[in-house]
């Protein structure tokens, strides 16, 4: 299915965004021209033993989830990313709890290689799809200095690791392998690859209402 063609595939279906963000909200728009956003709003909840590569598509699933079970007939895209340091859950970082954690994500990233993980799902029908997307971004060493003026600027608060890569944050990089907008939230080739998959089996699907049960007509 030609990814290019996608809006006119849904066949007047529904795009559902589970998500808020509108860094999430614009890139979508590069997809698709029409869709609606309904916030996932249940707590996030990462199994015990989760590996850290595989937290963000968990959380993707269960906020994709969530909104499906209220618009099943809708394309629901659901999507969540961190910043991993490590293999542990312990070096996932999320949004940091106030200017002090901010400082410290940062000393961490300062001069290392980080890997950014997209977890994104989507749901149709009641079939789900899936994929995690790792994009590796390099920091430059970071002086103390360097860290609270950009902390001032208010811009990290609301970012996984601390940073926005789309904002004053390029600043902080040296460079990335990878997906440059999967940084910034939302793996947009990625997804748009997943939802023309999706469609293209729906639409050659014999029995449309029951597309999520079967493994493939």
């Amino acid at each position: 299915m030609d990814i290019f063609a996608l809006e006119k595939a849904l066949n007047g279906r529904r795009v559902i965004l589970a998500s808020k963000s509108p860094r999430r909200r614009e890139l979508l728009g590069l997809i698709f021209k029409d869709f609606d956003i309904v916030p996932a709003e249940g707590e996030e909840l990462i199994p015990e033993g989760t590996a850290a590569e595989k937290a963000s598509e968990l959380l993707a699933l269960q906020k994709c989830r969530e909104v499906a079970k209220k618009h099943p007939e809708a394309l629901v895209i659901g999507c969540d990313t961190t910043v991993v340091v490590g293999s542990s859950m312990e070096d996932i970082l999320g949004k940091p709890r106030d200017e002090q954690d901010a400082a410290a994500m940062l000393r961490r990233l300062s001069g290392t290689r980080h890997r950014v993980i997209s977890g994104t799902a989507l749901s149709l029908q009641g079939r789900e799809v899936s994929f995690s997307e790792v994009t590796e971004v390099c920091f430059r060493d970071l002086t103390d200095a360097e860290i609270a003026d950009y902390i001032a600027t208010g811009e990290p608060m609301d970012k996984a690791g601390a940073y926005g890569i789309q904002e004053r944050g390029a600043l902080l990089v040296s460079g990335i392998d990878g997906d440059f907008f999967n940084v910034v939230g939302l793996p947009v080739s990625h997804l748009a690859q997943a939802a023309a998959g999706l469609l293209a089996d729906f639409d050659k699907c014999r029995n449309p209402q029951r597309f999520g049960a079967c493994g493939g007509c």
